[in-house]
């Protein structure tokens, strides 16, 4: 071989590297595109395709393990009692009657006897409406005693000394807020419009501030009961918010912090970094923290030196796992069924109203070896090589076998939970909220925020009204203890209720 035609091997030989390096990187590009697409127009639902999992008997795409005999007998689920249909309008409404008799009836009654009636129910609405509620203290001297001093009546205790808005104003604008997402500047504009009530934004804006620093003691019981727990849900979501003077937004966190079956309580930082969980967590914490991959949590977890166990999320698993399916249907469609196996498990387990004890040794009988398959696969696939590092599916093992330690915790403790989506859940509602008000006036709007937040989303959970419990708790407090403030929780607002209503 000559010189010239060497040299011309050689940048073959590099052209073709190049031209090989160019396509896997065209794979990737692709494959980030498509997943882009679905999660923008695609069905946000994970579950599995019948006809997908089809794909495991087919004899290409191989080094997937064998199906799996089939799991140990699992407790069978109980038939579900057919509820009764609700009434079609609640009992509870006020109804207005309108009596309506025919034309001949009403010029000669005396001729006609009524023998029955026809009714028909329509379900009607009336907007709103405001009142001006005047308080009258009247002014004595006494008969007898005129040099006396005059006699009035104390002014009760209110929020706010000469303030305006009463208790259902108040819990109004935090409702509608916070709970139905109404920016304050559309709340001014639907005062004025609607009602011809002129009320600056401005003035709004204080009020919220006012009914938060009133509101701050309930908040801190419940964050504190949500922590005495020992183990908690942990979730963290964007939120802008303006940077004062330069009239430029920057990115906080609202941090969320969950107990299953329990309270939910947000905390807002301007910050994501570990030190903001030190400041969530008191010193003193010693339990199981639940949350997804990102990196501040095992930096928080080994600050505190084995006070706290990670618990993974097998919901954020088997999501990447549902996204990287189109690149390899077997091995994803294999790896997805073992999953829902899983879930299946827990599914009966919640029928069955199961506590941790049973929890425990169901998943010790049924879900371990499950657990322990999709582990040996995984460790078979990446020492495998068969998918790229950077690829969906190479992304998805890697993240797998991260979270692997955490994702098994849940299997030795019955009250830990498959996987962290009652935080995700109720982190919902703020998210819905910021494409409505789009950020916060300043950070320290956020921490406000995330006081009303904490109490509606607790109202949330125990199907409480949230207007009826603010409009109450706001009325109440200024008249109660710290001492009473246990009192003023929703978990203890609705006992009361419950009470009461059996009582009558």
């Amino acid at each position: 071989m000559t010189a010239r035609e060497a040299e011309l091997t050689q940048q073959l030989a590099q052209c073709q590297e190049a031209l090989a390096a160019a396509l896997r990187e065209n794979q990737l590009l692709r494959q980030k595109v498509d997943l882009l697409i679905r999660r923008v127009f695609g069905s946000s639902s994970e579950k599995l395709d019948p006809g997908q999992l089809e794909l495991l008997v087919l004899p290409e795409a191989a080094a997937a393990p064998a199906p799996p005999p089939a799991p140990p007998s699992q407790p069978t689920r109980p038939p579900r009692l057919r509820q009764p249909k609700a009434p079609r309008l609640p009992d509870h409404l006020p109804v207005v009657e309108i009596v309506i008799d025919p034309e001949p009836v009403k010029a000669q009654p005396e001729n006609w006897r009524q023998i029955g009636q026809e009714v028909t129910e329509q379900l009607d609405y009336e907007p709103g409406r405001f009142l001006k509620r005047r308080i009258v203290r009247r002014t004595y001297v006494h008969r007898t005693e005129p040099d006396r001093a005059p006699l009035t009546a104390p002014l009760p205790p209110c929020l706010q000394e000469r303030g305006l808005a009463a208790p259902g104003l108040l819990a109004h604008v935090l409702v509608t807020k916070y709970c139905d997402h109404v920016p304050l500047y559309r709340l001014e504009q639907i005062f004025q419009q609607r009602h011809g009530l002129n009320l600056p934004r401005q003035t709004m804006t204080r009020w919220v501030e006012l009914t938060a620093d009133w509101l701050t003691p309930i908040y801190q019981h419940i964050r504190t009961g949500v922590l005495a727990g020992g183990y908690v849900q942990m979730d963290e979501t964007p939120v802008d918010y303006l940077e004062p003077g330069h009239g430029k937004t920057k990115q906080g966190y609202l941090w969320t912090g969950c107990r299953p079956a329990g309270d939910v309580f947000f905390w807002w930082n301007t910050s994501r970094a570990a030190a903001c969980l030190d400041e969530i967590f008191p010193e003193n914490f010693h339990g199981t923290v639940q949350c997804d991959g990102y990196g501040a949590y095992p930096s928080f977890a080994h600050g505190r030196k084995g006070a706290i166990i990670l618990a993974a999320c097998w919901a954020h698993t088997r999501r990447a796992l549902y996204e990287a399916r189109a690149e390899s249907p077997k091995v994803g469609g294999w790896l997805l069924r073992q999953i829902q196996n899983l879930y299946r498990i827990e599914s009966v387990l919640r029928d069955q109203n199961a506590g941790p004890a049973l929890r425990e040794a169901v998943r010790a009988h049924q879900s371990r070896p499950i657990v322990e398959r999709i582990g040996r696969a995984l460790v078979r696939f990446k020492s495998l090589r068969r998918f790229l590092p950077k690829s969906l599916m190479g992304d998805a093992i890697d993240y797998a076998l991260g979270q692997w330690s955490g994702l098994q915790v849940y299997l030795g403790d019955g009250r830990i939970e498959v996987d962290n989506n009652r935080v995700e859940n109720a982190i919902r509602p703020t998210a819905i909220g910021k494409k409505n008000w789009l950020f916060f006036g300043e950070a320290d709007a956020g921490q406000r925020s995330a006081i009303v937040y904490t109490l509606i989303e607790c109202c949330r959970r125990r199907g409480i009204d949230p207007y009826a419990y603010l409009r109450d708790i706001l009325t109440r407090l200024p008249y109660m203890t710290n001492r009473q403030v246990p009192e003023l929780t929703p978990e203890a607002w609705a006992k009361a209720h419950r009470k009461m209503k059996q009582a009558s």
